[in-house]
């Protein structure tokens, strides 16, 4: 028995393997081309008869097929085993000369799901899944089944980005109509604001007017079934622009600071990434000064509801002109977005001015000045209002001086808790307001009746989801303010569908400081966003410009505009709009 060794041809080429040019005629596999793999290719099936797929040329030319791409639960995708060689180009595949993708011999067309389904009495795989839609209770928590059923599958727990498709793209419209003379300077998106930071210290107290009148206490002990109704009360209070208040033009003249504005307006400029809503912020350079400004009507002077929401309040669409016939509703619907802003602004001011005690005792306590806004004139009583002019520090290096003057407001001091005056026992009071559960764009909000004394959490968590940027902004004044308690108090309708007369069902009690922790909110984030659009400014000469928060998109947008603008007659030409949804 012997053994020859056969004969080894080098590759002339100097690579790796034989040389195609000198092949030995017995070599049987020689006219077959070589199929590349790779290491990363899953082995499974040699050869897989059943592939279906929905074009026949895909498996052939070697595309990345997807028939073995399973749904897990969820609807995510996950990789089964794939045919050997599947990934990469196939050489051995046929090919027609001229070939139709619209042929094939197999119709491999899925059969399209079969409507309504059959009705399943039980209670599903779990409470609100949605994993047996035909289940009782599968697709809504509390529906009747189905896919139709009662209350459609918007509800909770049902299927989320169901025919998302088929509603009505909710564009807003701009808060401030923009004008082609105006040239934009920066847009910066709302994730880079989310990384500022700024440590500011405490800061000084310059001065304080007004008259606070004291909390009533017996509003803390109110309940569902010792509900309060809320009156309607004529007390005037203002909110005045930075640069409409005298005190401020005081502080102007005396070098107080650089920056000067108000807590309502500085509030939505700290608590910007959590707006959803459009807004816009007018900003003067005079010199080496900077004006934050609102504008008259604009969506400051109003409260927004629901406005964090997966599905928010709607306003109708505008008429098309167009189409003469359309008709066009009598009223709007007291749920619409709009609608409900004026509502919640008349629920927050109506509450402060009922929650105090206007006779004594306890007696009112007057600040050192007077309220710098009532006149003389007037004859309305005065709201319990007081506001404190407060100096924070801005300066990131020793050689710089960079502070804001902020005026804030307070709306009652509580008895027995120190000396009003010197900033102790002062109380902010703000209230929420239910409308209607059942209402589209209530958010999955319990019924306040029901649940509020037995299941506080729960209407908290779900209000600190749905006006998370609300309830934000009225944590950054209390603190900007220095209050030690907020007062908010939760106001209902005494009836869903009557949106003028409502009861007060309770007050919650809680530090400013505890709050902003619970919802997360960042103090340090929004000096950083202050101290970063006032160095923007700052940056530029002298004029006026414009903060927009952008209607559709999350980012703000700066604008310069010509100094007529916002100003008396011309503003009534520009066609604002306070579109608050």
């Amino acid at each position: 028995m012997s053994f020859s060794l056969p004969t080894i041809n080098d590759n002339p080429d100097g690579g790796w393997g034989p040389s195609s040019s000198n092949f030995p005629d017995q070599f049987k596999f020689k006219d077959i081309p070589y199929a590349p793999y790779s290491k990363s290719d899953k082995l499974g099936r040699f050869a897989d008869w059943n592939e279906t797929t929905t074009d026949t040329r895909q498996a052939a030319v070697g595309m990345v097929s997807t028939q073995n791409t399973r749904t897990g639960p969820g609807g995510r995708r996950r990789e089964g085993a794939q045919t050997f060689g599947s990934g990469t180009a196939s050489a051995f595949a046929y090919f027609h000369v001229e070939d139709e993708s619209s042929f094939s011999l197999v119709d491999n067309k899925t059969a399209p799901p079969r409507r309504g389904g059959t009705f399943i009495r039980g209670r599903g795989t779990a409470r609100g899944g949605a994993s047996n839609y035909n289940a009782r209770g599968g697709a809504q928590r509390g529906g009747r089944g189905g896919f139709g059923g009662r209350a459609g599958n918007a509800q909770r727990g049902g299927r989320r980005g169901w025919r998302d498709w088929d509603k009505n793209a909710r564009t807003r419209e701009s808060s401030v109509v923009i004008s082609p003379q105006w040239s934009m300077l920066e847009e910066i998106e709302f994730h880079r604001l989310a990384k500022l930071r700024l440590e500011v210290d405490e800061p000084e107290n310059i001065d304080s007017y007004g008259r606070l009148l004291a909390y009533d206490k017996t509003f803390d002990r109110i309940t569902t079934k010792t509900e309060k109704p809320l009156q309607q009360l004529d007390r005037i209070k203002y909110n005045t622009t930075t640069s409409d208040d005298p005190v401020i033009q005081q502080l102007v003249s005396k070098n107080t600071a650089t920056i000067y504005t108000t807590d309502v307006i500085l509030s939505v400029l700290m608590c910007a990434p959590r707006s959803v809503y459009p807004w816009d912020i007018v900003i003067v350079r005079e010199g080496n000064n900077l004006f934050f400004d609102k504008r008259d009507g604009g969506p400051f002077d109003t409260v927004t509801v629901n406005e964090n929401a997966a599905d928010p309040p709607q306003d109708p669409p505008p008429p098309n002109p167009n189409n003469p016939n359309e008709k066009i509703p009598d009223a709007p619907s007291i749920n619409s977005a709009t609608s409900l802003s004026l509502e919640a602004t008349y629920v927050n001011q109506n509450f402060a001015f009922q929650s105090v005690v206007e006779t004594s005792p306890p007696p009112a306590v007057d600040f050192l000045n007077p309220n710098p806004f009532y006149g003389p004139d007037e004859t309305e009583p005065l709201a319990s209002c007081g506001y404190r002019y407060r100096v924070f520090d801005l300066s990131v290096q020793e050689d710089e001086d960079v502070k804001i003057c902020v005026r804030t407001e307070v709306d009652a001091y509580l008895p027995g808790s120190g000396n009003p005056r010197e900033g102790q026992g002062l109380v902010t009071v703000r209230a929420l307001n239910e409308f209607d559960p059942r209402a589209a764009g209530a958010g999955g909000a319990p019924d306040w009746r029901t649940k509020l004394d037995s299941q506080r959490g729960a209407v908290v968590a779900t209000e600190m989801k749905n006006n998370s940027c609300k309830l934000a902004k009225w944590a950054v004044q209390s603190i900007l303010a220095g209050a030690d308690l907020m007062k908010i108090g939760y106001v209902s309708r005494s009836n869903p569908r009557d949106a003028a007369r409502h009861v007060i069902l309770s007050t919650a009690s809680m530090r400013p400081t505890d709050f902003a922790a619970q919802l997360n909110v960042s103090l340090n984030n929004g000096w950083g966003i202050v101290r970063t659009v006032a160095d923007l400014c700052m940056k530029m000469p002298e004029g006026k410009y414009v903060l927009v928060k952008d209607p559709n998109k999350p980012l703000i947008r700066l604008y310069a505009i010509p100094a007529s603008s916002f100003s008396g007659e011309d503003e009534d030409g520009e066609g604002f709009e306070d579109d608050e949804a």
